[in-house]
């Protein structure tokens, strides 16, 4: 919700309108999971230090979420970690094949370590997209 918060003005310039509704469905539909197959160590990589693969060392990002096509790389929304020995910090949130685009008007995220690392060990399990839920009702 937040990437589509950040990202509605932007994409309107880019995008023919299609009315409110279809523009909720894509912007709602424009990121998806990163999935843990491809992900490895999803401890390591949540926690700034991703697989070669994701990592972009040029800009320092890791991505948080990817592409709804399926493909990570697409359309993934990039952020530096930060870590500290108390917190873990996201910030400079970006889309890689939007530079002109530059940094997203999200964020400063900033996580308190200890239970930030729980939630990556104990994760939440959800039976149901909570959007879809709202979206439904």
């Amino acid at each position: 919700m937040y990437a589509a918060d950040a990202t509605r003005d932007l994409w309107r310039r880019e995008r023919e309108d299609r009315g409110p509704a279809e523009e909720q469905r894509f912007l709602r539909a424009q990121h998806d999971d990163l999935h843990l197959s491809e992900v490895g160590d999803p401890v390591r990589h949540f926690l700034g230090a991703p697989a070669p693969e994701f990592a972009d060392p040029v800009t320092g990002t890791t991505p948080l979420l990817g592409c709804s096509c399926g493909h990570w790389s697409c359309r993934p929304l990039l952020t530096i970690i930060t870590t500290t020995p108390e917190t873990i910090t996201w910030s400079s949130f970006r889309q890689p094949f939007r530079k002109k685009w530059g940094e997203l008007a999200m964020g400063l995220y900033v996580f308190a370590r200890p239970a930030y690392e729980t939630a990556l060990a104990e994760p939440v399990h959800l039976t149901a997209d909570p959007l879809r839920t709202l979206e439904t009702e």
